[in-house]
């Protein structure tokens, strides 16, 4: 999930001036009434999506790239403009599932990719470091891009996918056209996440703590600890999200993966310093941890009843972002934004597109 640096319990946040009229969103079907901006040439009328609306992909595809032979879903024209959009902890491809149809029916090339450790996903190598720390996840996206031969694309994402895109954004902004930020500026400091924070916001990432000890590494690696843990997860962080069980079991399926448990308790146990990366990647991490800017047209996503929104209204995090940008907060939207107000988040793709 997001830095908890930038963690902040924000009920009653309004939305931007320079937003889109959301600031009545109550829930992810009241999104589903606003018009796509969309590409000359395409009607203007574009069509919405109700969350829950689609159960699955069409056949998904593999690739090799870098360290990984990807599991991705693909849909749109293949020479149309490509979007890769990025999930999030503890989520898979399924985020999209309502988002990615809508854009390629705009005539997008969409890539919705598993992560390194979930779903089809898999090392090449058994002899590979299961490292999940931020700029190795953000060199899997680009080695994407070149096995797919996408030279530059809107790169969209929440949780993870935030901070993996973020930070495509500012080390290979040739590589990115635009961006959508769910939760803003999510690049990690590890030196600023050796400090403590307010104990509601210490409170609420739990499961981080959780996962510094044995018990936690144990928890992800019992299947049913591990399907309940994160099933419990998604009810606190959408909290008026009405999904079924059928929702999550789908995206439960992810997180069979047998690297899975490996690249999550790394993750977060590098976030705070419990866990070395490898030295490959020093470089990297000396340039994200000096907090680089953006420059690439963004539009970053606030969803109000996340309990990881920070508050401000995207204040926290403005200054990161030098390019052409809006902010737009979803009322009434919790973490899993993509999911629950598809067509919200498909209309800042396409609107920060025509930056």
């Amino acid at each position: 999930m997001i830095d908890r640096r930038g963690f902040g319990k924000a009920l009653g946040v309004g939305t931007g001036a320079a937003a889109l009229s959301v600031a009545g969103l109550q829930s992810a079907s009241a999104a589903q009434t606003l018009p796509m901006a969309v590409p000359t040439a395409v009607p203007a009328a574009a069509p919405t999506a109700a969350s829950g609306g689609r159960t699955g992909f069409p056949r998904l595809k593999q690739i090799r790239a870098g360290l990984l032979d990807v599991g991705y879903a693909e849909l749109g024209p293949a020479h149309g403009p490509a979007v890769i959009c990025l999930h999030g902890w503890p989520y898979d491809i399924h985020s999209y599932v309502d988002v990615a149809p809508l854009l390629a029916e705009q005539g997008y090339r969409v890539i919705v990719p598993y992560l390194r450790g979930h779903g089809t996903t898999r090392f090449l190598s058994d002899r590979t470091f299961r490292n999940a720390q931020q700029s190795a996840i953000a060199l899997d996206v680009i080695a994407l891009m070149d096995a797919l031969k996408i030279e530059k694309a809107v790169l969209a994402g929440f949780d993870w996918g935030s901070r993996t895109a973020d930070i495509v954004a500012a080390l290979w902004p040739e590589r990115c056209k635009a961006l959508v930020s769910v939760s803003g500026y999510l690049i990690t400091n590890r030196e600023a996440q050796l400090s403590p924070i307010a104990p509601q916001a210490e409170h609420t990432w739990w499961y981080q703590y959780y996962f510094a000890t044995e018990r936690g590494r144990q928890a992800m690696e019992t299947p049913k600890l591990r399907h309940d843990l994160t099933r419990f997860v998604w009810d606190t962080v959408s909290p008026t999200w009405d999904f079924d069980d059928a929702t999550f079991e789908r995206t439960a399926a992810a997180f069979e993966n047998p690297d899975y448990a490996a690249v999550v308790i790394h993750n977060y146990r590098w976030r705070l310093s419990l866990a070395d990366g490898e030295p490959r990647y020093d470089g990297l991490e000396k340039r994200l941890a000096a907090r680089p800017y953006i420059d690439v047209p963004t539009i970053t996503l606030d969803p109000e009843r996340d309990p990881f929104t920070a508050p401000g209204n995207g204040s926290t995090y403005r200054d990161r972002f030098t390019g052409k940008y809006e902010h737009r907060t979803l009322t009434g939207i919790g973490h899993n934004l993509p999911q629950e107000a598809p067509t919200a988040f498909a209309q800042a793709v396409v609107d920060v597109d025509h930056f």
